[in-house]
């Protein structure tokens, strides 16, 4: 067990590494530079480790140990490896460094499954350079079109295509898969919360996901001199959009049920310390457990983004991302239960308001996910931690049950 507490840290810290703003936390935006060099590492680990390795038109990253029986489903196990700005180390790749390790188990105990493993390392879950997020697994299932993710550009006005041409990567390969190929999809993540610390309970077994859209907003107006426009003949944008953000708070509170709402990124156009915004586009992130919450707080959002349309002022909104918030696979949550007792690692059951890949796979096929702790329920920032022991613990209890799931009919 120490020595899988040690190669865990060595995984997270390696990748750590791989970031453009050294000191700064993590940022590794998908199909930058950052990424290259963590793909290289977990290519690396999975070649070591006796899997077959190979990429698809998304860049994403499938490492598979090939079963007895013909053609048949994999077992997978994975998360993604990209980050937000300034973020952590262990968001993402703590799930891809557990299904290496899982992986590793099998070639060190030279165990032959029946149905194939696949470790996946998944791109752009987080959606900070391309908006959305979820695109590796939503396009793996088909929610996101091969069209769609074409004309898909960062704020640099670079297409995914451009930008996975940069690193070598190849967006001509097949994309979407074949839910046929699936037999179950395993998760690990850090909780993001205070909930298990706080508890003292090192696994929590995740029940359902939370349901989140998310909304590009732009509000146009005109451009002026910030000394000459008289205050009564101005069209401006910034302050249109502040009015809007601050009010959406207020939406959420009074829908209740837990309901959340966010403005996490802003753009202000020409973005000119002496210029009257011409156009500011800003996001809307609405999560809730209940679908009806979240629509309710869509559409009530949308009315209001509607009801500034005047005095110069034009206002747009495009839905980014939707998905339904999503109950885990019955009898794959009752495995894990069954593994962690079996391993005397105590667990609690856990629902999860942070959207993740394991809810896109949900819609094909039968999923599972654990958490970990976060120290001080700590993420998306550079102070985000889990201790190792707990990541050993939650490798283990992976591992038992990838080893049931590939030998299950």
């Amino acid at each position: 067990m120490e020595k899988l507490e040690q190669r865990i840290e060595q995984h997270i810290h390696t990748l750590r590494e791989f970031t453009s703003t050294p000191l700064r936390g993590v940022t590794r935006l998908t199909y930058s530079h950052e990424d290259l060099q963590a793909r290289n590492y977990i290519k690396e680990k999975m070649k070591e480790f006796g899997l077959q390795i190979r990429e698809d038109g998304f860049g994403n990253i499938f490492g598979k140990l090939e079963g007895t029986l013909k053609d048949a489903p994999s077992v997978m196990i994975g998360s993604h490896f990209d980050s937000v700005p300034n973020g952590g180390a262990y968001d993402g790749p703590a799930g891809v460094v557990a299904g290496l390790e899982v992986a590793a188990l099998f070639s060190k105990n030279k165990l032959i499954p029946k149905y194939p493993l696949e470790i996946v390392a998944l791109v752009e879950e987080e959606g900070a350079r391309f908006g959305g997020g979820l695109m590796g697994s939503r396009g793996i299932v088909g929610t996101l079109s091969e069209e769609d993710f074409k004309i898909q550009k960062d704020k640099d006005g670079i297409s995914t295509e451009e930008a996975m041409s940069k690193i070598g990567l190849d967006p001509s390969l097949p994309k979407k898969r074949d839910p046929k190929t699936m037999k179950a999809f395993l998760e690990l993540h850090i909780e993001q919360g205070p909930t298990l610390e706080e508890k003292n309970i090192p696994i929590g077994v995740v029940e359902a996901i939370v349901g989140l859209t998310q909304l590009e907003v732009t509000v146009e107006g005109q451009a002026g001199h910030a000394g000459t426009t008289p205050m009564d003949r101005r069209s401006d944008t910034l302050v249109t959009a502040a009015k809007i953000i601050g009010q959406l708070p207020g939406l959420a509170i009074e829908e209740g049920e837990g309901t959340v709402i966010t403005t996490g990124r802003l753009h202000v156009f020409p973005n000119g310390a002496n210029v009257i915004p011409e156009k500011t586009v800003f996001t809307v992130d609405i999560r809730s457990g209940k679908e009806e919450n979240v629509r309710n707080v869509i559409r009530k959002t949308k009315e209001l983004i509607q009801s500034y349309c005047e005095n110069g002022i034009h206002t747009s909104v495009e839905e980014l991302l939707y998905i339904q918030p999503k109950a885990l696979n019955e009898d794959i949550r009752s495995l894990l239960k069954q593994q962690s007792s079996q391993l005397e690692i105590p667990y609690c059951s856990i629902n999860s308001g942070a959207g993740h890949d394991a809810m896109v796979f949900s819609d094909v096929t039968d999923v599972g996910m654990i958490f970990v702790p976060s120290k001080d329920g700590l993420s998306h920032c550079q102070e985000e931690w889990s201790d190792s022991h707990h990541l050993a613990n939650a490798v283990q209890i992976l591992y038992e049950a990838a080893k049931n799931l590939t030998e299950a009919e």
